[in-house]
């Protein structure tokens, strides 16, 4: 009985890694299909502008499509991890609604990203695939998790910060050492899948020229500061923005409608479609040293009304947007180079909104190259430190240390 116990053990680990492979190769297939959805809908927006005017039916459709299938009031990504957590039943029919309404939302010029989507996708994909291969309990978690590396991976191109994101939400303490190699295969899997496909990876060239000094590490500090500060406008815009706009319309077809000629009319006052989408072209040219002053606000601004008006899509994209025209902005005032600045705009906003430290390390690499590495690490740390709770994702690992410091203490008097 024990060498059967033994040998049970013993393959677990490689049953695992082939899950991984498998979720790695799906989730490759799935992601390339949406990245090329997405890329098709966006071009066609921009090639024919008046499609905007179609923004409220596109708003509509999508209300009463997730009303039909009882989904109204999903929480995405924020529903499918405690799910996980507690080995409930995660809903399938989540991941193609998920697919449609984000290629909804950019086709017709809502302000919304799709890594947050491609999360959802691999999240309620895995587990019905989960359902299908009937796996249970640590088999289950993993090949789910697995499957969240995997689309984030080949829609983004960025397998390491991939890997640690989803590494970095609270699950299992158990199921957390299982998962980082079946992960990893599936999100270098899923990948090479997309790249193999044509998809087109995410890499910025970052020419900058900045040695350390006492003075630059200082405005770097400083710099993280206004992220941070950046961040928890955008934070608090995002979900504000949905509560307030409950309260005012109670009606969600009304509400729907409402928010989606506020768009238009912002788009007509701006004169440009730039705002609209998901925001890395703007987060690719402050990088390149091109932003006004005032991007990093209108980019909160039309992603919140998106989200008020129940598009949906995703958050990181436009964070990235976010980050790097403020990055771009500020680092100008304080003196920095401004390709640099932006760089660590969009890299710290994501560590600080997301609460991704670890990730958003990798994800500076992986965009930027080696060379960014150490600018990136000095401002993730205080980043990391200011960043809040309530931030895009919850039951995440990697919220702010002085923050659980001050919570424990509120327990400890609570008890006394």
């Amino acid at each position: 009985m024990k060498l059967i116990d033994f040998a049970k053990k013993l393959l677990l680990p490689l049953k695992l890694c082939a899950l991984g492979a498998l979720a790695g190769i799906l989730g490759g297939l799935v992601g390339t299909a949406f990245s090329y959805l997405l890329s098709f809908v966006t071009d066609l927006r921009e090639s024919t502008p008046w499609l905007i005017l179609f923004l409220p039916l596109g708003g509509v459709l999508t209300v009463l499509v997730y009303r039909y299938f009882k989904m109204d009031a999903h929480r995405g990504v924020n529903e499918i991890i405690p799910q996980l957590k507690s080995g409930s039943k995660i809903r399938a029919v989540a991941a193609p609604l998920i697919f449609v309404s984000t290629a909804i939302t950019h086709l017709f010029g809502g302000s919304a990203g799709k890594e947050g989507a491609a999360l959802q996708i691999g999240g309620a994909g895995g587990a019905a695939v989960s359902d299908v291969l009937r796996l249970k309990g640590r088999c289950r978690t993993v090949f789910i998790m697995s499957g969240m590396c995997a689309l984030f991976a080949s829609v983004f191109g960025t397998p390491l910060t991939a890997l640690f994101f989803v590494l970095e939400f609270k699950v299992s303490k158990r199921t957390l050492p299982w998962a980082a190699l079946p992960c990893f295969i599936a999100s270098m899997v899923a990948k090479k899948c997309a790249s193999l496909s044509g998809v087109a990876e995410e890499r910025i060239n970052l020419d900058f020229a900045a040695s350390f000094s006492p003075i630059l590490i200082l405005k770097i500090l400083v710099l993280a500061i206004g992220i941070a500060l950046a961040g928890a406008v955008m934070c608090f815009a995002f979900e504000k923005g949905k509560e307030w706009a409950k309260k005012a319309i109670s009606n969600p077809l009304i509400r729907t409608l409402a928010f989606s000629l506020l768009i238009i009319l912002l788009t007509a006052a701006v004169g440009d479609m730039r705002y609209n989408g998901s925001g890395m072209h703007m987060a690719i040219s402050a990088v390149e040293g091109n932003s006004d002053w005032y991007d990093f606000l209108l980019k909160i601004l039309f992603t919140s009304v998106t989200i008020a008006a129940g598009f949906k899509g995703g958050e990181i994209v436009p964070a990235f947007c976010v980050g790097a025209t403020f990055g771009c902005f500020f680092g100008g005032v304080l003196g920095l180079d401004v390709g640099l600045a932006a760089a660590l705009g969009l890299v710290g906003l994501f560590c600080c909104a997301a609460n991704s430290f670890v990730g958003a390390v990798f994800l500076g690499i992986e965009l930027f190259g080696f060379s960014v590495l150490p600018y990136v690490a000095l401002i993730c740390v205080p980043l990391w430190l200011l960043s809040s709770p309530k931030g895009l994702f919850e039951n995440r690992l990697f919220t702010s240390p002085l923050l659980a410091l001050r919570k424990k203490a509120v327990y400890k008097e609570e008890d006394i």
